[in-house]
């Protein structure tokens, strides 16, 4: 008999919950099947078969598990031989149906009282009052360790950092301009297409080498200060909100960007995130336009001091050389820890990140 455990799941992962079994009780398993899928509060992990034979659930979906529990056993063995099932015996034919004795007739009439009915009631009295635990009202559904997690870090960012929210707006002209001129080229050389987040982590790399104060994080009564760039792009999954990090993005180009976006991406899909995938990040670039947002203001992701969030773009009038013209038009709010980071930062920050956007040839060419 083989335990089914709880593997060690990476550095700060003690656990998790069971969020699915792949195989039913009593079903034959092989080794390296995947058995279940666990939910830590960073990632999904599968567990796999560590040998064949019959399996035994002990642990069920949504029972909260730590590294090391036992959630079931495997009865090692060979797989059962299928009998082939019994033929059905043949109906046997129906017996003709004796025929019914002719009623007699009969010369004595019968009479029944029939009671009046009673009035039917009006369709109010017929409905039961609402009841808040009626079945159907509601459903109750444990928060899964992911979620938990993500509450718990919103929560203490508001309450542990300072959080102000500073707004801008970018003209998107360029960016667009050169992203459907250098398109086809692109995607034949690299494979993937040129989207606009590259461009964002690259002007947020610019921004963050002119304004160092923000690239840094807050460690009890220290200020620490990092020299890399390591960028969180904030993504929207089935699970809940997780930040893949692009690591050393001042040393990858365009296409490496997108190549790792896209590559995260599909690790996500498939649930095949790791814990080292989530953590390290010194900045967060959240990109709600996505989803239509106009404005907003993010949350910071600690211990991070700061987050740029990027929104819808759309065509509005605005000043250009003394002329109304119509331009494709994005907000930018860059929210930041006060504690360790002023105003005027905040805003030479943001600006810095304006300009590379409205001129991504500097970018390109390293001006």
């Amino acid at each position: 008999m083989a335990d089914i455990k709880i593997p060690a799941l990476g550095e700060s992962v003690t656990g998790g919950q069971i969020a699915k079994w792949h195989f039913k009780n009593g079903d034959f398993v092989k080794v390296g099947d995947i058995l279940l899928t666990l939910e830590t509060d960073k990632v999904a992990a599968e567990v796999t078969a560590e040998a064949s034979g019959t399996l035994s659930i002990a642990k069920q979906p949504g029972d909260d598990v730590v590294i090391g529990d036992v959630v079931g056993q495997i009865a090692e063995g060979a797989a059962p031989a299928v009998e082939k099932a019994p033929e059905a015996p043949k109906p046997a034919a129906a017996a003709a149906p004796e025929p019914k004795p002719e009623a007699k007739p009969t010369n004595i009439t019968e009479f029944k009282v029939v009671p009046k009915p009673e009035p039917a009631p009006e369709p109010s009295a017929l409905r039961p009052p609402p009841s808040a635990s009626a079945e159907g009202r509601i459903t109750r559904k444990k928060m899964t360790p992911l979620r938990k997690k993500i509450a718990d870090q919103l929560v203490s960012a508001q309450k542990t950092a300072a959080i102000l929210t500073t707004f801008n707006e970018c003209d998107m002209s360029n960016v667009m301009a050169l992203r459907s001129k250098l398109q086809d080229a692109f995607v034949a050389k690299n494979g993937v297409k040129l989207g606009f987040m590259s461009f964002f982590i690259k002007a947020v790399v610019e921004a963050l080498k002119a304004v160092p104060q923000i690239n840094v994080r807050v460690e009890g009564d220290e200020i620490v200060h990092q020299h890399y760039y390591d960028i969180g792009v904030a993504v929207g999954t089935e699970r809940g909100l997780i930040v893949p990090v692009l690591r050393d993005a001042d040393q990858k180009s365009f296409a490496e960007l997108e190549q790792d976006i896209l590559g995260y991406a599909k690790k996500a899909k498939d649930g095949k995130l790791q814990v080292s995938d989530l953590t390290g990040g010194v900045f967060t670039i959240s990109n709600g336009g996505v989803y239509g947002s106009l404005l907003s203001t993010p949350i910071i992701n600690p211990p991070q001091s700061g987050i740029l969030g990027m929104h819808s773009i759309q065509q509005r009038p605005v000043a250009v050389d003394g002329q109304v013209v119509i331009r494709p038009m994005m907000n930018l709010a860059l929210s930041y820890d006060h504690r360790v980071v002023d105003g005027k930062e905040a805003v030479t920050f943001l600006i810095r990140v304006k300009e590379c956007i409205e001129n991504p040839a500097r970018m390109l060419v390293g001006a």
